[in-house]
């Protein structure tokens, strides 16, 4: 009987070096709640490999249920089927050290404010940056989906400033196909050039932003919440009339009342403070309803009420 000759295959293999890395085949979230929950699901549900950092195991836990549930609600009315939703679950996992971040070609920083203090979280962001720049590659992206913090700022003391840009994704929308993309004071072509293409793969328009808290979308918002907020206390028209008007009248998705539940009180009234703060513009400033409402934990749909009353579901109660 001849001899069977064992020859290991290894070496007929493509090394590491020689394989081709597609762009974006790996990307990163540090902070995965309402936000970065989001965008794990999005990166993942377009082909990508997500890792995502949490402060604790039952934070990873709670992220993943939540990406779960959400692609449930699309299993139900969009059609996606069990199988992809299995196949994109497993393109995501959670951790708790940075050091599973390296192999990125782009990480999106995308943490809590600071439930406590309601301070802007500049520094708190800026040491993220730090964290994550210590660990990937020198041709990796960083970047941060905060909308009232300049990314210039944020990069300020990192040692390649040139790698990092703003977006921002619409998370309080899912049939929002665009996402505001802005170049910082330091951002090479390139490096923007590369986001806008990330932008496109998920299939997913850039509205290009000059630097500029607030961006577009937040500067526009707070101060039609802030004047709504004024007709409402000056007994122009009901609260609900106001959010029809604006509805069936200037074709709104939510009025403004509505989407403020949605969005979260606690969450627009430090937009509002951070904007305060940048512009020193009265129309920035949060009118005195809302703060009445944040101090008494009436915050929107997240906690069952607040301008209107939701069930466990987030639905609105009449």
């Amino acid at each position: 009987m001849a001899e069977i000759v064992v020859e290991p295959i290894e070496k007929y293999a493509l090394s590491n070096k020689k394989r081709e890395k597609t762009l974006f085949s790996k990307i990163g979230v540090v902070g995965c709640g309402k936000e970065g929950h989001s965008i794990a699901r999005i990166a993942s549900w377009h082909g990508m490999e997500v890792v995502f950092i949490e402060l604790s195991l039952e934070k990873i836990e709670s992220a993943i249920q939540g990406i779960s549930k959400e692609l449930d609600q699309r299993i139900e009315n969009w059609g996606l089927t069990v199988s992809e939703k299995r196949a994109i679950m497993s393109r995501i996992r959670g951790s708790l050290d940075y050091k599973d971040l390296a192999g990125c070609d782009f990480v999106i920083e995308a943490i809590r404010s600071d439930e406590k203090t309601g301070r802007r979280s500049i520094d708190q962001r800026k040491e993220v940056f730090k964290a994550i720049e210590a660990v990937v590659d020198r041709d990796a992206i960083i970047a941060t989906n905060a909308t009232t913090i300049v990314i210039s700022e944020l990069a300020s003391e990192l040692v390649y400033r040139d790698r990092c840009v703003s977006l921002h994704f619409f998370v309080t929308s899912s049939e929002a196909k665009i996402i505001e993309v802005v170049k910082g004071l330091y951002t090479t072509d390139d490096v923007y050039n590369k986001v806008c293409t990330f932008v496109k793969l998920i299939n997913r328009d850039v509205i290009p932003v000059e630097e500029s808290a607030g961006l577009i979308s937040v500067r526009l918002y707070v101060t039609l919440l802030n004047e709504a907020c004024q007709a409402l206390m000056e007994g122009v028209a009901k609260m609900e009339d106001i959010d029809k008007t604006m509805v069936i009248g200037l074709g709104m998705r939510f009025g403004p009342f509505h989407m403020a539940d949605i969005i979260g009180l606690n969450k627009v009234i430090k937009w509002m403070d951070n904007l305060f703060e940048e512009f020193g513009d009265s129309k920035y400033k949060a009118a005195p309803i809302i703060k009445r409402m944040v101090r008494a934990k009436r915050l929107g749909v997240q906690t069952g009420e607040g301008f209107y009353r939701y069930d466990s579901e987030g639905r609105r109660l009449s």
